[in-house]
């Protein structure tokens, strides 16, 4: 893999005359104080850290050391220790412009860890600033295939997304994962969705006002028209004038009684 011949190439250099000539002397100089000079080259490393050893500045081939005790020699040898326990990174807010062209600021919660130790102490200076540059450049690239609305409905799956989504230098040297904390919208922005807001709820007060109001009418007339058996016969009427008037290819007529006519004062006005 990528990761495994990155490793290769920092972690076997090639050693000249003069640093086999220093181990040697070093170790025989160990023999020849022995046990004291032990208590002086032996460490611990705790179970969560690893210990990465440079000789003469250039990095020891091999896995990291620990955890455990491991041997190295004072005179030659330099290590740093490297903490592999998972660590929380805040991002701060930063702007990122949606789908739907809707520019917004959000803040995030990263988790990383790290896998390769060796890698990481010889490739990456400042680890909090590359992670959270990392972290906000794969949520702009994620975010802006999402509108606004999708954004907010889906922040478990862009945290999924952003646990599994290549992380280009990232992925050799520790694993991350980040979730979407806030979303902040602009001022204005804010404005104009509040307006439009309240522009949606005035409108559903007067559709509702004017349903009442209709609602009303139609009891009155309700009322009217049952109270008065002429003026059923005259809304008919001016019905069928109006079907008339459109030229319709079916007239509908009521039933009353069982038969097709329609009475006013025991006088026939329309026929089957």
């Amino acid at each position: 893999s990528c990761s495994s011949e990155k490793v290769k190439r920092v972690t076997s250099p090639s050693r000249g005359i003069c640093e086999w000539l220093l181990t040697i002397l070093s170790l025989f100089f160990i023999i020849l104080t022995f046990p004291v000079s032990v208590w002086f080259c032996m460490k611990i490393v705790r179970e969560y850290e690893r210990a990465i050893v440079f000789r003469l500045g250039r990095l020891l081939p091999g896995r990291p050391r620990g955890p455990g005790l491991f041997f190295f020699l004072p005179c030659l040898d330099t290590y740093h220790k490297v903490d592999r326990r998972l660590k929380t990174l805040e991002i701060p807010f930063h702007e990122v412009v949606t789908k739907d062209m809707v520019t917004m600021e959000i803040d995030a919660v990263c988790y990383y860890r790290m896998e390769n130790a060796s890698l990481l102490l010889t490739s990456v200076a400042n680890l909090s600033s590359t992670v959270q540059l990392l972290v906000q450049t794969t949520m702009k690239r994620l975010l802006a295939h999402r509108s606004f609305s999708e954004i907010l409905l889906e922040r478990k799956s862009i945290g999924q997304e952003m646990k599994v989504s290549p992380c280009g230098g990232g992925q050799l040297w520790g694993r991350s994962s980040g979730s979407v904390n806030h979303v902040r919208l602009p001022a204005e922005l804010q404005q104009s969705l509040a307006v439009e807001a309240e522009a949606q709820r005035q409108a559903k007060v007067i559709a509702a006002e004017g349903e009442k109001a209709a609602s009303e009418s139609l009891k009155m007339a309700a009322e009217i028209l049952a109270s008065s058996p002429a003026a059923v016969q005259l809304h008919y009427l001016h019905m069928l004038q109006c079907l008339s008037a459109e030229k319709p290819s079916t007239i509908l007529l009521p039933f009353i009684n069982g038969k097709g006519v329609l009475c006013n004062q025991n006088k026939k006005i329309v026929s089957e």
